[in-house]
């Protein structure tokens, strides 16, 4: 099925043209938009970017070119320099970076520009900017008009499935954007949510960090949740599992909360995409989508401690009343993820732990040796052992809770706890 444009003109001249190609400033390109064979033209997000006012400052660039795209990449790096990737040899598609700018030349698909406009995901995504006529947009399906409403609407259904990641992208998209998923758009993506497990692992998780990155990230997961798109990466006891849990831990997680706690932009950027991620991913499931190991353990520790600590309307009462030693290991293990706990928490009681959290000394909240173990086994002559281990524990929980500071205390407290130790040991071996 098809989704028809909106109007009956393909290519036109408007005032939205010549903005976008302002905001573009190809002046600025790391080479001029005449090194581009006849035909050349922008397409995707860098216009879909550059009508709506949101480019970075060296944007990525998709070109489209009627030949060999493969080629004129290699051409262009004889002649300009950088580097050159084939991407994909069979349908002739390359990246040449160079001066920190990525661009990526594809061969066009279709006997016209307009051709290949139709076989791509999304209107919005689906215009094109030809690089030797800056007044004029290619818009053959109506995605000026879309992007005008703030409405994602996909180009056919069958676009959706020559590429199953597109289903998740429409939801990534209309996270990063705010905008509304056309109706019938939604209806496809939800009938096609298992066609998903044919994408590769690390292409899914690449998207559902996107999203969890995005402003309305946490509606952007609570929907991929209700289409079921995680479904075959998630096991019975998954955190998405209960659902109605799940979905109001995702609605609290959102910036109006961070800006309520006082989160700066940088510590929101770290604390909020691995929060929602935690409530829908566990460390099962990040290793079925093939992620690092380091960020397995980060989300497993945090779904631990939000677990262990209960309600977050009492998780402050719940962690004074933990020993000291898991005290400890909370924040060893939540050094620097501290934030993204405290993201669920009413801001009262979050913001105490993120005023102490921010003290980049305070030896509680960033618990570090107390002295290193080189030196305490140089001063009482120890050699290496499990006992040293646990003694360098032992003095890390006194340090943390204020009960030993500096080089000499800390040897001092060494010899008690090595007295105690042997003490212990000789009781025991004469009650044997």
């Amino acid at each position: 099925m098809h989704m028809p444009g909106a109007g009956a003109e393909e290519s036109i001249l408007t005032p939205a043209a010549s903005l976008a190609w302002q905001r573009l400033a190809p002046q600025r390109w790391p080479l001029p938009a005449e090194a581009f064979p006849p035909g050349t033209a922008l397409v995707g997000g860098a216009v879909r970017d550059a009508l709506l006012n949101r480019l970075p400052a060296a944007p990525d660039l998709d070109v489209v070119l009627p030949g060999d795209a493969v080629a004129v990449c290699r051409q262009l790096r004889r002649q300009h320099g950088g580097s050159a990737v084939v991407l994909d040899a069979e349908r002739s598609i390359a990246r040449l970076v160079l001066q920190g700018w990525t661009i990526d030349l594809a061969r066009q698909d279709g006997d016209t520009l307009e051709q290949d406009l139709q076989r791509r995901d999304f209107t919005i995504n689906a215009m094109a900017l030809p690089l030797a006529a800056p007044q004029r947009l290619v818009d053959p399906l109506g995605g000026l008009a879309h992007l005008n409403r703030g409405e994602l609407v996909a180009v056919a259904e069958a676009n959706l499935l020559d590429d199953p990641l597109r289903l998740l992208r429409g939801l990534r998209l209309a996270g990063e954007l705010g905008f509304q998923l056309e109706p019938r758009t939604r209806g496809w993506i939800e009938r096609h949510s298992e066609a998903l497990n044919r994408v590769a692992g690390e292409r899914v998780l690449a998207e559902l960090e996107k999203l969890a990155a995005a402003p309305s990230g946490g509606e952007g997961l609570a929907q991929v949740l209700r289409a079921g798109l995680l479904r075959p990466w998630l096991s019975a006891d998954s955190p998405a599992a209960d659902a109605q849990e799940t979905l109001a831990l995702l609605q609290s997680l959102s910036p109006a909360q961070a800006q309520d706690l006082g989160l700066t932009a940088v510590e929101t950027e770290m604390a909020l995409p691995l929060a929602r991620l935690s409530a829908v991913l566990d460390g099962d499931a990040l290793q079925r989508l093939r992620s690092s190991r380091r960020l397995q353990q980060r989300v497993e520790r945090l779904r631990h401690w939000r677990q262990q600590l209960g309600p977050a309307a009492t998780a402050t009462q719940t962690a004074a009343a933990l020993p000291e030693h898991e005290r400890l290991q909370l924040h060893r293990q939540l050094d620097e993820d501290l934030a993204a706990l405290l993201l669920s928490w009413p801001p009262s009681q979050a913001r105490p732990w993120l005023e102490r959290w921010r003290r980049p000394n305070d030896p509680l909240f960033h618990p570090r040796p107390a002295i290193d173990g080189g030196s305490l086994q140089q001063a009482l002559q120890l050699p290496p052992s499990p006992q040293l281990g646990h003694l360098l524990d032992h003095l890390m929980l006194e340090q943390a809770f204020g009960r030993l500071s500096g080089r000499e205390a800390c040897l001092e407290a060494a010899r008690a706890w090595l007295d105690s130790q042997a003490s212990g040991s000789d009781n025991a071996s004469l009650c044997d």
